[in-house]
């Protein structure tokens, strides 16, 4: 395939709403991410658990209106796929909260500063979906049959988190992490919100220096794209429109930054949600087979939109409940 064919293709996928939209849209977030960095990151502060969940509350009230008006302007089917996307995003997230958390930890950084690392992270995973979702639509658009790779990817994916097991692992003992090590100058102590600074100012040899903030960022954007691989998949299984995957992705994220300081201090509440997060994958990996299998005329059966977000829904608050249920009598000191 031709550069030229290729980029005809993202045209003419990525301009299948007017531009006004695409604009409403970046303007939204723009604006959210301008509140962000102007108002809530004005002053560098301790985000407790409680300015955490109103945040969380205002970036998740956000999303589900920007659902509601695509349910209005497009019609019930875009609506329902888009908020089956945003919720399975925003529930694949939360393990990445877990790996964030292991690397604040292991480096390290106050929660003074944390804020600072996870707002350039999202801002940096805007533009990483945009460009793998670009190419996830490219590939679906001419390649029909990868659906069918999606789906068996959704379905492994599903079947190894039901048993594998909560450990993460060392962060010393992660390879991409010791190659950082090697192969670029990191002060050995953070200097506040710095990313970089200037080794002759701090008794180090001349030139930059990166610090420990920035090596947590290298590894936030590495583990937002890790977590790209499965979700973005499971949203193009939902629905192959570029806009809807691009638009439930980026107001996932978009709170993501918010939600991590509460999930952090209650991390262990939510044990047994992704079990339920992993028959959902299984769920959509069989979903997204069966609409190949009957594009192609061999079933003649496909699961509804509806059924889909009901069954996601349901999976999804059951293991919530059941988590919240669960460790109901497990002490929780971190609450501010």
């Amino acid at each position: 395939m031709t550069t030229g064919a290729v980029m005809d293709i993202l045209m003419n996928l990525w301009v299948g709403y007017p531009v006004w939209v695409w604009l409403m849209f970046f303007v939204v977030v723009i604006s959210l991410l301008a509140f962000d960095l102007g108002v809530l990151q004005k002053d560098d502060h301790e985000i407790s658990v409680k300015e955490s969940l109103k945040l969380s509350a205002m970036y998740i009230a956000m999303g589900l209106l920007f659902g509601a008006w695509l349910w209005w302007y497009r019609g019930a089917t875009s609506g329902m796929e888009y908020i089956t996307g945003y919720l399975i995003e925003k529930s694949l997230s939360m393990d990445n909260v877990f790996v964030i958390a292991l690397i604040f930890t292991s480096l390290g950084v106050p929660r003074i500063y944390q804020h600072r690392v996870l707002f350039w992270g999202i801002l940096g995973a805007i533009v990483m979906r945009g460009v793998m979702i670009s190419v996830g639509a490219v590939l679906v658009s001419e390649y029909q049959w990868i659906l069918m790779i999606f789906g068996a990817f959704l379905i492994v994916t599903g079947i190894k988190m039901l048993f594998a097991d909560d450990e993460h692992g060392k962060l010393e003992d992660n390879g991409f992490y010791k190659w950082l090590r090697k192969h670029m100058r990191f002060t050995s102590a953070i200097h506040g919100n710095l990313f970089w600074v200037r080794g002759e100012q701090h008794g180090l040899a001349k030139g930059w220096w990166a610090t420990p903030l920035f090596l947590c960022l290298i590894l936030v954007e590495t583990a937002d794209l890790v977590f790209a691989v499965d979700s973005i998949p499971a949203i193009f299984a939902i629905t192959q429109d570029p806009f809807i995957v691009y638009t439930s992705n980026i107001f996932a994220i978009l709170g993501l930054r918010a939600l991590y300081f509460a999930l952090a201090a209650m991390v262990h509440r939510f044990h047994y949600l992704k079990y339920a997060l992993a028959v959902v994958l299984v769920f959509i990996g069989i979903k997204v087979g069966l609409v190949y299998l009957n594009d192609i005329q061999l079933v003649a059966f496909k699961i509804p939109t509806l059924v889909s977000l009901v069954v996601t829904f349901g999976l999804l608050l059951s293991g919530v409940l059941y988590s919240l249920w669960k460790t109901r009598d497990e002490p929780n000191d971190s609450a501010k």
